[in-house]
């Protein structure tokens, strides 16, 4: 079985940001739950918005707007569990935890009391796809990876707001029109354009795109068209695509090297 980590190329330690949609939050806490469980210190967070996590996805949950409360109390709790999530506070009544201005994470990062920092940096009210908004993604400069994540299950169904984040949005980037069909073409295109979901990355930072929810018949087949259809740009600065299940077991069906991706001995 190939585990999270390598094929999401970690290695070393580091900041890890999540942006897109169709998954970001069952990837974060299915990858920390990898992390910790090999003994690496791993802190869940997020710098917009995002559920409380269940108890399974992660028993230690630190809210606080001082970093030295945060600090202090992830040592005490690493000693029991080597996973803590950490937000500024709960909002009521929706039961979402507020995340850090993502130069927090970069202070916490320097600390190294985490092995890795696995941050949420996009919001997309658990719909399969989006086009980020000019705010969008929110994501830490300290971030040596960036996920950008797509729903491979969006395909072939219609550019409304049942299934799209943002459809105008979409719309705009893509050239589809509202309610016609999505098609493998314009995820691709939505994974490399410059304002799709990779937006503000890192310029050093590996990008990986992770397209989720290969699940269905076909949904597999149609994740390797989109590979192909990115391959075939080769001013591409992503390094690999990901084609997966997250909420399955395995969760990765396979994953292709678009890129050059070289060593990272940080």
């Amino acid at each position: 079985m190939i585990s999270l980590r390598r094929c999401l190329l970690l290695k070393n330690g580091g900041v890890v940001s999540m942006v897109g949609a169709g998954g970001k939050t069952s990837l974060m806490f299915r990858l920390a739950k990898e992390l910790s469980e090999r003994g690496d210190s791993v802190l869940t967070t997020t710098t917009t918005r995002m559920l409380m996590p269940k108890p399974e996805q992660s028993s230690h949950v630190i809210l606080s707007d001082s970093l030295d409360i945060i600090i202090e109390q992830s040592q005490t709790l690493l000693k029991k569990n080597p996973h803590v999530t950490a937000a500024l506070e709960l909002k009521y009544p929706r039961k979402k935890i507020v995340g850090f201005n993502p130069k927090i994470i970069d202070e916490i990062f320097k600390t190294k009391l985490f092995r890795w920092i696995l941050v949420e940096a996009d919001g997309a009210a658990m719909k399969s796809l989006k086009v980020p908004a000019f705010h969008e993604p929110v994501i830490p400069s300290s971030s040596k990876w960036v996920v950008g994540i797509m729903g491979l299950d969006v395909i072939d169904k219609p550019l409304n707001r049942r299934w799209v984040f943002r459809p105008e949005l979409f719309s705009e980037l893509t050239g589809i029109g509202m309610d016609e069909k999505v098609t493998v073409e314009s995820l691709a295109l939505s994974a490399l354009h410059q304002n799709g979901i990779l937006k503000g990355s890192p310029k050093s930072a590996r990008k990986i795109v992770f397209l989720n929810k290969a699940d269905k018949p076909g949904s597999t087949e149609n994740g390797r068209k989109i590979v192909e259809l990115i391959k075939q740009d080769q001013d591409t600065e992503i390094n690999r695509i990901v084609i997966g299940k997250v909420m399955h077991q395995p969760p990765v069906v396979e994953y292709h090297d678009v890129s050059k991706i070289g060593d990272m001995n940080e």
